[in-house]
């Protein structure tokens, strides 16, 4: 587990002399949790956006909020609102992102918050499970944690599931080993040897991935019957500059609406042959979900409407198959 962990740290440390150290957990959710209870306490909070991952929310929302640690959701890209909640609210703690998110791929400029953090003395964490060390280093952007679902493209294959907390704070780091140890949220030694064994592809599988995913978005911005199309490529995308600026290229996630909403996401879903309906990510295969009645089933309504994950949306992981296989059955579900 620690040969994967550092490799893993040395990945998203690489050109830099950084020195990074990782620790491997039981799951991504468990990476998050178990970063927060190494590092808040009650009477701490944490500055973050709305439209995160579900199962982020719920724990923020459901379990952290619950146990005296304050939550502010807020537009991280809106620097002035940032700098005010920062100032107005000493007790926040930590700015956590995702970038791009999860799932209507907003991208935040990360030298900004780091920016705004340092300024006012706070902790910054990154989940870079979307776009991986390959596309995207937050460490050296100055970010001071980076978490990680390796269950997704660390390990590729859909075959384990693990998550990793990497860090360069030495003293952080240990507060956040002796949480993993005492609450038991270590990964086993067999899900780290997958993810050991599927990053051995990385390079190969992201660069095919993105060329995929890059495609299909172009594809999708056509279609008549598709509202919108969340892809960082598109430079319709209202994140596309920022992207361009701190990542290598836009990554495999996509998003899109339907015009038709719950009933025609639905009938999308039931319509495809090839792609798979699965909540996850990041495998070879090509995974589609409707944060409506999957992901996100769980977040209210109104908060989900107000960040975009609206009913008629569709979350696509494109594969590394045949691009023209993927899209026909796109269009198959579109009909």
């Amino acid at each position: 587990m620690d040969a994967v962990a550092h490799k893993i740290a040395a990945l998203e440390s690489f050109g830099s002399e950084l020195e990074a150290q990782g620790i491997m957990t039981s799951s991504g959710m468990s990476a998050i949790s178990t970063l927060f209870m190494g590092l808040l306490q009650s009477g701490d909070a944490i500055l973050t956006q709305g439209n995160l991952y579900g199962g982020t929310t719920e724990l923020l929302l459901k379990i952290l909020q619950p146990l005296g640690i304050g939550i502010y959701l807020v537009d991280l890209n809106n620097a002035e609102l940032v700098e005010d909640k920062l100032r107005e609210h000493p007790s926040i703690k930590m700015i956590y992102f995702e970038t791009p998110s999860n799932p209507t791929l907003d991208c935040v400029d990360i030298n900004i918050l780091v920016s705004l953090a340092k300024k006012y003395d706070k902790i910054t964490c990154a989940d870079n499970t979307f776009a991986t060390p390959y596309l995207q280093q937050p460490l050296l952007l100055g970010v001071d944690y980076v978490i990680h679902s390796t269950t997704k493209y660390l390990n590729g294959h859909g075959n384990s599931i693990s998550g990793a907390i990497i860090g360069t704070d030495v003293i952080g780091m240990k507060k956040i080993w002796t949480a993993m140890k005492l609450v038991g949220t270590n990964c086993n030694p067999f899900d780290a040897w997958l993810t050991y064994m599927g990053m051995k592809t990385l390079p190969l599988r992201m660069e095919k991935h993105c060329e995929n995913a890059n495609r299909l978005a172009t594809y999708l911005s056509t279609n008549q019957k598709v509202i919108t199309v969340n892809h960082p490529s598109l430079s319709s995308h209202r994140h596309h500059e920022i992207a361009k600026k701190q990542m290598k290229n836009f990554g495999a996630m996509l998003s899109f609406e339907l015009s038709g909403g719950l009933d025609a996401g639905i009938k999308f879903m039931n319509s495809l042959k090839m792609c798979s309906l699965a909540p996850t990510l990041g495998d070879v295969d090509t995974l589609i979900l409707h944060p409506a009645t999957m992901s996100h089933i769980n977040v209210a309504k109104e908060i989900r409407e107000q960040n975009g994950i609206t009913d008629g949306l569709i979350r696509v992981s494109v594969g590394i198959e045949a691009i023209d296989d993927i899209i026909e059955d796109i269009e198959r579900g579109l009909k």
